[in-house]
């Protein structure tokens, strides 16, 4: 890393730096926008439930009702859909996804436009629900506003993407999670340490061992997220020798579906609660309350069930066994003991099966933690140990890394063949 650092800091690598700081000033104007709130609308300050991950990945933009409150959280829904819609679902989408970038790039323009169509009804029914008293002029106009916000973060975000470094519309929504830490950290230690509960040493104890806790679960959120199983494949009429004695790796993550399963839960989780609140049904909101929401047990259940589903299912759609074994076979390769074909598709899944349960586990205990440690701890739910933020900000942290890295090596090597 410090090799990395250094590397940036030599004159050879000025239009990278540039491409850095104009990344890092698109950021900060996101940064800058989650605090300022649509001018007819309100701070909403009581407990958002399961849109707490939404808040989060806004930067606290969803309490503020500030322009930017939805984040790229439309676009992540939007896109959602449309990889769904690719299997089998709507034959034109799988004939899209089959015409290689061209398909790519019509289904990129499909995805914006829903994202913003999603960003609009989002925006009105949040309005509605959080601002029970506003004319309907004000719920409109809020909504467009938000939609607005929502439509120039992703233009910002293909910005970054194709002038700055990193996946734009990733690193915003680390921005808005890094924005919340500080604010966190404050408040466990004003709890603790400064707060009545406990003594001034007790209390520095527990704040000390939060600390550790949470770097403890960040090292291992990063060594989960880099582990990989490596399945050895061997070229048709190429030895190992004619790579100069490496071995080729068909690699698999362990957690190959990232953290789309728990936003998926979150979201379907989510649906009902939004739905109750609408209808402002007292007996419907006290079912929801009891048996649906995450600090209910049942609710508890459920939110882990649908992210071992999810978990499964996405990996699948994702890694789909059957496309890569055509792939292996595409390019003269196979798995060595294995036979082409359908065997060497039941192997792969049998290895995606057994990594996706432990991938699926680790979600788990990821998405559960900030749950059991807010109904235990007795802190405000803002404190929280571990995540979705989290698994996020390491994530995305690892993949720009990565690609910063890549760039710097690429360059040397041209600069050598150059010499």
């Amino acid at each position: 890393m410090f090799k990395t650092l250094k590397q940036l800091t030599s004159r050879s690598n000025k239009d990278l730096r540039k491409r850095i700081y104009f990344t890092l000033f698109c950021l900060a104007v996101f940064c800058f926008g989650t605090t300022i709130t649509v001018p007819w609308a309100k701070v909403y300050t009581e407990e958002l439930g399961f849109l707490e991950i939404f808040n989060l990945m806004s930067g606290g933009g969803l309490r503020q009702f500030s322009i930017f409150a939805l984040g790229v959280s439309p676009y992540i829904t939007a896109s959602i859909i449309t990889q769904l819609l690719q299997m089998d679902i709507i034959p034109y989408f799988k004939e899209l996804k089959e015409q290689g970038y061209t398909g790519r790039q019509k289904i990129n323009k499909i995805t914006r436009y829903l994202g913003i169509i999603f960003a609009f009804l989002q925006a009105y029914v949040l309005t509605l629900v959080y601002h029970p008293g506003a004319t309907s002029l004000d719920i409109l106009k809020t909504s467009l506003v938000m939609t607005a916000g929502t439509s120039l973060l992703l233009w910002m975000g293909d910005e970054i993407t194709i002038h700055g470094i990193g996946n734009g519309l990733s690193l915003m929504i680390l921005a808005g999670i890094l924005q919340s830490m500080p604010s966190m950290f404050k408040t466990a230690f004003s709890s603790l340490v400064l707060g009545e509960t406990f003594t001034r040493t007790v209390g520095s104890v527990l704040f000390g061992a939060f600390v550790v806790i949470y770097i403890l679960i960040v090292v291992g959120v990063i060594w989960i997220q880099l582990a990989e199983r490596r399945i050895p494949i061997q070229h048709a009429n190429r030895t190992t020798s004619a790579y100069g004695g490496q071995q080729n790796f068909l690699p698999i993550k362990i957690n190959a579906a990232g953290v789309i399963p728990v936003i998926f839960a979150s979201t379907l989780v989510t649906i009902p609660v939004t739905i109750v609140q609408l209808l402002k049904k007292q007996a419907a909101i006290d079912f929801v309350n009891k048996y649906i929401t995450y600090n209910s047990l049942t609710g508890f259940i459920l939110y882990i069930a649908l992210i071992i589903f999810f978990g499964y299912f996405y990996t699948f759609l994702e890694m789909n066994p059957e496309e890569m074994s055509k792939n292996l076979n595409k390019s003269g390769a196979y798995i060595p003991g294995v036979r082409p074909g359908n065997d060497t598709s039941k192997y792969i899944s049998k290895v995606l099966g057994k990594l996706t349960i432990v991938g699926s586990i680790f979600l788990v205990i990821i998405a559960g933690l900030p749950i059991i440690f807010s109904n235990f701890s007795g802190l405000p739910s803002t404190v929280t140990i571990g995540g979705t933020g989290l698994l996020i900000v390491v994530g995305v942290a690892i993949e720009t890394y990565k690609q910063i890295e890549s760039s710097l090596v690429s360059r040397s090597h041209r600069r050598a063949i150059r010499r």
